[in-house]
């Protein structure tokens, strides 16, 4: 008659299909394991590196500038003073040094201002010199009961790094190095787009 017909192999298909499957599981893997393995070393705290590049102590808890007694509307970066106490000389250092550190930015001194926020009224002589010798501190009110509850250090003068959202990011006690602090602010400015 004419020509015989072949029958189809049937003997691949399930070959295709398995090896399919298998393609679309690696493809889900490699997309999903990052993330699984991301939270992982989050939740659990496993081969997290112990060397950190910052001097301050991070503030990694979603705290505010509202959550430690200090209400503004600052839109830049912000080196913030808190004194608790009167403002005497480990104050009066730290407010000195954030001055300095704005200005040490150069050409990002701009998206950063420098303030003090204390609980208790400062002294004519000190008022008088910071109107005089540091015309753009912004000076605020720090609501005490507040910054006892949430902050740690309770009587010591403290300078804090807040982004432009109002969130605390580093602190440091009146030892810090202005050095240390430079590198770590230019540090966050160089990785943001805010602010």
């Amino acid at each position: 008659m004419g020509t015989a017909m072949n029958p189809p192999n049937t003997s691949d298909a399930p070959r295709t299909k398995s090896r399919g499957r298998w393609q679309l599981i690696l493809i889900v893997a490699m997309v999903i394991g990052p993330m699984i393995l991301a939270t992982g070393m989050y939740k659990l705290q496993f081969w997290v590196p112990e060397s950190r590049s910052y001097h301050g102590e991070l503030i990694g808890n979603g705290q505010t500038r509202a959550d430690i007694g200090v209400q503004a509307d600052e839109e830049r970066w912000q080196i913030l003073v808190t004194a608790p106490r009167e403002c005497a000389v480990d104050c009066q250092q730290l407010v000195y040094l954030a001055r300095q550190i704005q200005v040490a930015l150069g050409r990002d001194a701009s998206r950063a201002s420098h303030a003090l926020a204390s609980a208790q009224p400062l002294s004519a002589e000190y008022s008088a010199k910071l109107q005089r010798e540091y015309p753009q501190l912004q000076r605020y009110p720090l609501d005490l009961s507040t910054f006892s509850r949430n902050a740690n250090d309770q009587g010591a003068p403290q300078l804090w790094i807040v982004d432009p959202h109002s969130n605390l990011v580093l602190r440091y006690d009146a030892r810090v190095k202005g050095k240390d602090l430079l590198n770590d602010l230019r540090h966050l400015l160089k990785l943001s787009n805010i602010g």
